[in-house]
């Protein structure tokens, strides 16, 4: 993309983040401005005549009216090539890395790096030849940005021409033209890196429907409450909750191809966490460090509020154009609540008609435009590709409340809804996700799928997991008024049901190396086991046998550290396992 310089006004006017600029006739909404003599990066975010409004993205202290702002003629864009893949970004596409290296710790107002390096060499194969014509999307070439992640070098969308000439196989620099197209419009040379903006949803050719689960390993999220490849999740919850850890999780073992993780507001201790804990984590897929397939993007609560606004949308059009060459990519955000109260702030700036709560009236629709870039879809070009973007955003209530507006705005666009329980998180319960207050949409659109890949029972198994959970929430309101004494035997077996499914299931350790993640094929057997035990329960039961009796028995301890036998042992010890249920039940019936 290239850069026009735009018309130069004056400030007249400095409100935090939010400033006013004359001067500025010819300008145009969302365009890019430098500001002051530092050269403040800041959006033009309303015009009126000559009268511009302007998001700085930096810290505004010492701005005075008078200084010049510049316009440069190009929207909020973002660089898009190979390179991207290991890098650490700030909310605007700044390389924080390479800002340490240049500046130390703090980043200098107006310092400007290019997001990939423009000198960076790459092995670049073409794949057209001269005489073909492309059109937006198709491939010209491949470039190995990492051992796992061939990278496509596409035609820009909205571009269309004859390819006149394009250059050998060998190493260049990303700037260099790899390929010269003859248009309508007239001779274009490609590069292998494009621009596109932050905030306009880049073009694919067909939205289609979500057939698959994606699977995290996490047993309460793919067993009750899965998401399918190219959905929506929201995970809210109270402070000290875990939502950050559930999508570390999720980061680390979703079957996905990229993972671009956006801190949005998070504190700077939790950020930290994460900058020096993925670049240890090992890939399960390849061995190789988690990072060389994820972007991160750091925004912490102390950098500017403007670029946290802008956060969240420069990884959507990363995670874009990953999905145009064809990989399935997850986005965690975290948090969406910062960035609402990033809006709200701006918004109170601005002056405009608050809504509920303080924020903006245009909430739900700036929600509903962020997290209606997910889908599964057929992209552009050729060859034909398919490719996916999850989104799976983190929501933090004040004080748990899940009736604020960011999280029912919330609620109203996501299809997966995992509520997460202090009570649980206290009780050392991981995930804590509150199995009666969550839900998923796309439970009977992954069924099918479970039953090809897993077996042929898994939604009987499931109904009657809940089933049984939620009688345990109606049997402990009565036993919390008239103690369980004077439960009947059959309600006693169902309490005992429902505690083997919390432990055996439900419950689960983040840190363990087998108990961390758990395979589709694995969680079936799991679950099979345990109604393996319920049936025999419910044998020994009406031949009189006392469900105290059957809570005494081994195997039930046996059964909840089922998840930590390693996945090659796992079939050896069920079998182990099963026979122990059946000698211990037989010795029951014979006292």
């Amino acid at each position: 993309m290239e850069r026009q310089e735009g018309r130069t006004g004056r400030i007249i006017r400095v409100t935090g983040p939010v400033v006013q600029a004359d001067g500025m006739s010819g300008a145009r909404m969302f365009e890019i401005v430098h500001v002051g003599e530092e050269s403040l990066i800041g959006e033009i975010i309303a015009l009126e005549r000559d009268l511009a409004t302007i998001q700085v993205y930096e810290e505004t202290s010492g701005i005075v009216p008078g200084e010049p702002v510049r316009g440069t003629g190009r929207s909020l864009s973002v660089a898009l090539g190979p390179g991207l893949l290991g890098k650490i970004f700030d909310g605007i596409e700044r390389p924080l890395a390479e800002m340490h290296e240049r500046a130390g710790d703090f980043i200098r107002r107006g310092s400007s790096i290019p997001a990939i390096s423009p000198g960076t060499r790459w092995d670049f194969v073409p794949r057209v030849t001269p005489g073909d014509s492309v059109t937006g999307g198709d491939v010209i070439g491949v470039v190995q940005e990492r051992p796992s992640v061939p990278h496509l070098i596409m035609v820009p969308p909205g571009v269309q021409g004859t390819v006149v000439s394009v250059v050998p196989e060998g190493q260049y620099q990303v700037s260099e033209p790899v390929a010269h197209l003859r248009t309508r419009e007239g001779e274009l040379d490609l590069s292998m890196i494009q621009y596109w903006p932050v905030r306009e949803g880049r073009p694919i050719r067909e939205k289609r429907d979500p057939v698959e689960p994606l699977i995290t390993g996490q047993r309460v999220i793919d067993l009750l409450f899965p998401i399918a490849v190219g959905g929506t999740a929201a995970i809210p919850g109270p402070f000290g909750s875990g939502k950050t850890v559930v999508q570390h999780q999720l980061a680390k073992w979703a079957n996905a191809d990229i993972i671009i993780f956006v801190g949005c507001g998070e504190r700077g201790n939790e950020m930290a966490d994460v900058l020096t804990e993925f670049p240890r984590l090992e890939d399960p897929r390849t061995g190789l460090p988690l990072i060389n397939r994820m972007v991160l993007i750091a925004n912490t609560s102390n950098m500017p509020v403007a670029a946290r606004e802008a956060s969240v949308y420069t990884g959507m059009t990363i995670a874009e154009y990953y999905r145009d060459m064809g990989f399935r990519v997850a986005l965690m955000a975290d948090s969406t609540s910062r960035w609402a109260e990033a809006m709200r702030e701006i918004s109170g700036r601005l002056e405009e008609m608050p809504g509920e709560e303080g924020y903006p009236a245009y909430l739900g629709s700036r929600l509903a435009d962020f997290y209606e870039r997910a889908g599964r879809v057929q992209t552009l070009g050729r060859p034909e590709r398919e490719g996916s973007i999850s989104v799976i955003g983190a929501v933090s209530p004040p004080g748990g409340d899940f009736s604020e507006p960011v999280t029912q705005n919330t609620l109203r666009i996501v299809k997966v809804f995992w509520a997460l329980d202090s009570d649980l998180a206290y009780r050392r319960h991981f995930p804590a996700i509150n199995w009666l207050s969550s839900y998923s949409l796309y439970s009977g659109v992954v069924n099918g799928w479970w039953h090809e890949n897993a077996g042929p029972r898994w939604e009987e198994m499931k109904s009657e997991i809940m089933a049984i959970l939620q009688k345990e929430n109606e049997l402990e309101e009565m036993v919390k008024l008239v103690g369980p004494e004077v439960l009947p035997e059959a309600d006693r077996l169902t309490l005992l049901k429902a505690e083997v499914i919390r432990e055996s299931i439900l419950m689960q350790y983040a840190f363990h190396p087998h108990d961390t993640y758990t395979s589709p094929q694995k969680l079936y057997r799991m679950a099979e086991m345990v109604f393996t035990l319920f049936a025999l329960a419910q044998e020994a039961l009406s031949a009189g046998t006392l469900t105290e009796e059957i809570r005494a028995l081994p195997v039930k301890s046996r059964l909840a550290r089922l998840g930590a036998v390693p996945e090659k042992d796992f079939e050896t010890v069920c079998t182990e396992i099963r026979a122990d249920m059946e000698r211990e039940f037989q010795d029951l019936r014979r006292r």
